[in-house]
């Protein structure tokens, strides 16, 4: 019986391998495989063992029934990342997989730095994962070979046993005889050689997931699950703009005979996360969401209170057209290509602002037991968000702790895990534990959502037709810079750039002189908290630059594939490099030849329908997802209603682990790009967005999902992120059908109905 191991308080998860040398030891419980632990800890993990103490400093621990308990330091949120993992450790392993489960941890220095996005997880953690199991199974056979009494060089492991000839000892066994003892120094983990591909039994093959039986049957446990002894309920009251805003009074007299209310407080926040924030407290949710609603709060409003979306969108030009603004990212002498044209093209590409809407609203249940400050939450970068909990809470890092839960959905939005000061800085003012939770519509004014953005695009050919220079500049709220600048880039003009805001531009297509610039939108970051939305900047930067694509391809007058190839050449800075991006660009004209020879391209379409393409590299140049799509759309000339009828999409992310989670995340992203396409974004008005619950803002229904068509190229390489990068490439796919349908060409997401009828109607009045 697969088993889904719930956490509890004293789980934590996976160290940084370059750290620490890697341990195997013997415990009465089992036989655990553990890194030493960081001069942070602590204890050592040896003595720990020694004693027979449950020390989970480990990527794994065999237990003496033969269970093997993976711990995992990355965020569940409907991804399956856990099972992704456990499958790495368990084939090197060669662990029986009705044996394994999962345990999710809390943070813990020892740890390294916990995160969970980008398309990250799998790709960072597949080599240590594989060296840990790799290890394992090399003591294992050690010890069997001493125990059966033959040569190692006999030995194999296989399904949770070491067998030699027709003899054969479990892992259960030897963990029983207490034997096992062998230490693995950092270099010597290093040389451990990994299981060649064609060895590989778990990797790739069809095998049950371990974390879905307890979200289906209700064990699984969430942030809004999370309960202690004593607590109280709060629900924030929010200021009307996210900065510079203070509580010049309050009033809670109307709030006073609901039955259970007990106060208001207003907040003092050394950390500046949550400015003019009051808290509602109750016995109850319901209660303190019924006195919110009658306590009046006179707010000295911050200076962005009367910004609006065409505010921020015209900033953004505005900064485009200075030219000195920015960081050059690119620069290959564009100024002789655009000097030499025959031909030019230009173009603006607009995208609108975007929340994250995932289903479990953000919450946090904060409490502080012996000196230590627990925090109870579902979070996606534990590492992030600590030094602001210390810094609010005016404790060291080291006394704040994050319990980890289930997400009810992240796609980004709980990278920032601002959410957990509120509720920590209300459980200090009480002196008792505070559960907070958001309405729909206080996760919605609270939402660190995906910026407004405005690119453009310019492009020059020469007498022949043939691209000689391509130029693009693109601006937007950088997250990166408001949340964690120690991760911005540094430019080739000076500066710092967000390069998770640009890195679809960073594009493997040849052009001749290329010029790139990256440029931050401070009236957006003072506007609201930039964030990250599943495929973070990508899904807007590509957005234009496959579009533009699409748009030189029919100026060129070539097919729009033909067009794309004839620039995918693996040489120079597009040749590739190991270990993730061997193949460079000849890996994207590959999956675009196979999304041609699997969809309908080159066909005759219906009246009104049109296929369009996009291919991208997903995310970033160092861990490539090559993908590229296919998309048929029929667009109704009355409505301009577009109707998406099918996706085909061709994927190359290398070798891949779980592949009905592939398929999965594949499908949720391609998905998630249609709606974002079509049906998603709001505006801010008085500085507020105006869409705060999904009667208004509506995303993709199920009525409106497509037949997708998908593949996976067949590779052997290095696996990098499937989270994500279908969502980059399915909008501008879309785009581009309808353009080929009605020869309307969209250039501002969403593109709605409206957009599209008046469009054509212009070109009808013309």
């Amino acid at each position: 019986m697969l088993k889904f191991l719930q956490r509890d308080a004293t789980g934590e998860g996976v160290p940084d391998l370059g750290r620490r040398g890697f341990i195997i030891g013997m415990a009465g419980a089992g036989l655990t495989f553990a890194f030493a632990r960081s001069p942070l800890s602590l204890a050592d993990p040896s003595s720990a063992i020694a004693a027979g103490a449950y020390e989970p400093t480990v990527w794994y621990q065999i237990q003496k029934d033969g269970h093997i308990v993976v711990n995992i330091a990355k965020a569940e949120m409907g991804q399956h990342i856990g099972t992704a993992l456990a499958r790495i450790v368990a084939d090197e392993l060669e662990a029986d997989w009705a044996q394994v489960s999962l345990n999710y941890v809390d943070s813990d220095p020892k740890w390294g730095y916990m995160v969970t996005g980008g398309s990250w997880s799998v790709w960072q953690s597949y080599m240590p994962l594989s060296q840990a199991g790799a290890a394992g199974r090399t003591a294992l056979i050690e010890e069997g070979a001493r125990q059966l009494g033959v040569p190692t060089d006999r030995c194999r492991a296989r399904n949770g046993q070491i067998i030699a000839g027709n003899r054969s000892i479990s892992y259960a066994e030897l963990v029983q005889s207490g034997k096992l003892s062998r230490s693995f120094s950092e270099e010597e983990l290093k040389k451990i050689p990994v299981k060649a591909p064609a060895e590989r039994r778990l990797i790739g093959g069809a095998t049950k997931a371990l974390d879905i039986p307890d979200k289906s049957d209700g064990k699984a446990i969430y942030g809004l699950d999370a309960r202690v002894d004593g607590m109280v309920y709060g629900r924030p009251l929010i200021p009307p703009t996210r900065y510079g805003t203070s509580v010049k009074s309050l009033d809670d007299s109307a709030a006073r005979d609901i039955p259970g209310y007990q106060k208001t407080i207003v907040l003092e926040d050394p950390s500046d996360t949550v400015p003019g924030w009051a808290m509602v407290i109750a016995d109850s949710f319901h209660a303190a969401n019924r006195a919110a609603q009658k306590i009046a709060v006179e707010w000295a409003l911050g200076k962005t209170a009367d910004v609006d979306e065409q505010a921020i969108l015209d900033r953004g030009r505005e900064l485009i057209d200075a030219g000195d603004a920015g960081v050059v990212v690119v620069d290959d002498d564009i100024e002789t290509a655009f000097a030499q044209a025959a031909q030019t093209i230009e173009a603006e590409y607009i995208t609108h602002s975007v929340l994250h809407f995932q289903m479990e609203p953000v919450n946090a249940l904060a409490l502080e037991k012996d000196g230590i400050w627990e925090i109870h939450t579902g979070n996606q970068w534990q590492s992030l968000i600590l030094p602001t909990l210390a810094k609010a809470l005016g404790v060291k890092e080291s006394q704040v702790i994050m319990k980890t839960y289930m997400l009810g959905g992240g796609f980004g939005r709980r990278l920032n895990g601002d959410y957990a000061v509120p509720a920590a800085l209300a459980a200090k003012a009480l002196g008792k534990p505070v559960k907070m939770v958001l309405t729909r519509e206080d996760d919605v004014r609270f939402d660190s959502l995906r910026s407004p953005s405005v690119q453009r695009m310019r492009m020059a050919f020469d007498g022949d037709g043939k691209i000689i220079g391509m130029e693009h500049h693109a601006t937007a709220g950088w997250p990166t810079e408001v949340m964690a600048p120690s991760f911005l880039a540094d430019g080739i003009s000076g500066g710092k750039y967000d390069p998770f805001a640009i890195q679809g531009a960073l594009h493997w297509y040849s052009v001749g002189g290329h010029r790139l610039r990256a440029i931050s939108n401070d009236l957006a970051k003072d506007t609201f908290r930039p964030g990250w939305l599943r495929s973070v900047g990508s899904g807007w930067v590509n957005w234009a630059l496959e579009s533009f694509m699409d748009e030189g391809a029919h100026k060129a007058r070539q097919d729009p594939i033909d067009f794309r190839l004839e620039k995918l050449k693996a040489e120079g800075k597009n040749a590739g490099s190991a270990p993730n991006a061997v193949g460079g660009a000849s890996r994207q004209a590959n999956v675009l030849r196979r999304v041609r020879e699997i969809s309908d391209w080159g066909t005759d379409m219906p009246t009104d329908t049109g296929l369009g393409v996009a291919t991208t590299y997903g995310q970033e140049r160092n861990m490539p997802t090559w993908t590229a799509c296919v998309a048929r759309v029929r667009v109704d000339r009355s409505t301009g209603r577009p109707t998406v009828e099918k996706l085909t999409l061709v994927t190359d992310a290398g070798t891949v682990v779980h592949p009905d989670g592939a398929r999965a995340q594949v499908e949720g992203a391609a998905l998630w790009g249609v709606s974002l396409a079509l049906h998603e974004g709001t505006r801010f008005d008085k500085g507020q967005v105006i869409d705060t619950n999904l009667n208004s803002y509506t995303p993709l229904r199920m009525r409106d999902v497509p037949e997708i068509e998908m593949e996976f190229v067949d590779s052997t390489e290095n696996p990098v992120g499937l989270g994500e990068p279908a969502t980059t490439v399915v909008g501008p796919a879309i785009a581009n059908a309808i353009f080929a349908a009605v020869g309307v060409r969209m250039r501002t997401l969403p593109m709605r109905a409206e957009d599209i009828l008046q469009v054509l109607k212009s070109e009808l009045d013309q």
